[in-house]
């Protein structure tokens, strides 16, 4: 599928999971003037749609698969991954807004508070700063240009209990898809790094940000916080590369990072903290 394509297919997707919810809300006060099973064309439709657009990407990571970009790390210290596409690719089980390649991290220092883990019942959720990673410094990986950088969302609370998580995948993950892209990823920043590849960092702390579009930044360079906002269960990382700057239409595109490589799944490791800019 050509970039209009893409751009045309996600915005009609859009328009009909909108026209399907607005009638399923609508019918619970008033009688719809038509059969209830035609209420759920919209839906299929989105879901067709859906489907297409994967066929066409995987289609394409098997028959033409992009050479890794090598790149710096875009933190620093000691993470772990998750949701990597070291383990499998789509690494978030979707090729949807370029998250083919997608890696989540998330900090594990060795000194300090440790990183919460997932409860049952209680807490039902926690403030960000109960994470280490959240407010953690996030650098540019490479010499490049800000084509896009927003921080205004607030930061909510954790998801980390049982009750957390139903609400996040029942009721917040989508009322997020509904209101956009921007909702789904948070607060982020675009880098354009040349030569048609893009890195996305998303779900950055509310005013952390330190660019602007159209700023230059070195590899290395401080661009913000990692933060908690957005389609997000904790505070964490959530890095790709792509090929454009729409996540609408963009596909993804393998990275390396230097001296890091591609963690897999529960991997720890540890970014330099050398030549750092801030």
């Amino acid at each position: 599928m050509s970039v209009g394509q893409r751009k045309i297919a996600a915005v009609v997707q859009r328009v009909l999971w909108l026209i399907f919810f607005a009638q399923a809300v609508g019918g619970t006060f008033v009688d719809l003037p038509y059969n209830y099973w035609l209420g759920w064309l919209p839906a299929l439709g989105a879901i067709a749609i859906s489907v297409t657009m994967s066929r066409s990407a995987r289609r394409r990571v098997e028959s033409e698969a992009p050479v890794p970009v090598e790149i710096e790390p875009p933190v620093a210290g000691r993470w772990s991954a998750l949701n990597s596409p070291a383990d499998k690719v789509p690494s978030h089980g979707t090729h949807h807004l370029g998250q083919t390649y997608a890696i989540d991290i998330t900090a594990e220092p060795e000194e300090g508070p440790a990183r919460p883990v997932p409860v049952w019942f209680w807490p039902v959720a926690r403030r960000g700063e109960a994470y280490p990673a959240f407010g953690a410094p996030l650098f540019a990986v490479a010499d490049a240009t800000v084509v896009h950088a927003e921080d205004g969302q607030r930061d909510h609370l954790s998801r980390s209990s049982l009750a957390g998580v139903l609400y996040f995948w029942l009721i917040e993950g989508v009322g997020r898809s509904l209101g956009g892209n921007r909702r789904v990823v948070g607060n982020h920043v675009i880098l354009d790094l040349g030569e048609g590849t893009y890195a996305a960092y998303a779900h950055v702390r509310r005013g952390s940000l330190k660019v602007r579009a159209g700023d230059k930044v070195l590899a290395g360079q401080v661009l913000g916080e990692c933060g908690n906002s957005g389609n997000s269960t904790e505070p964490h990382v959530h890095f790709q590369l792509m090929d454009g700057p729409d996540l609408d239409t963009a596909r993804g595109v393998p990275f390396r990072w230097r001296g890091v490589g591609v963690p897999a799944n529960g991997e720890v490791f540890t970014a330099g903290l050398d030549e750092k800019v801030v």
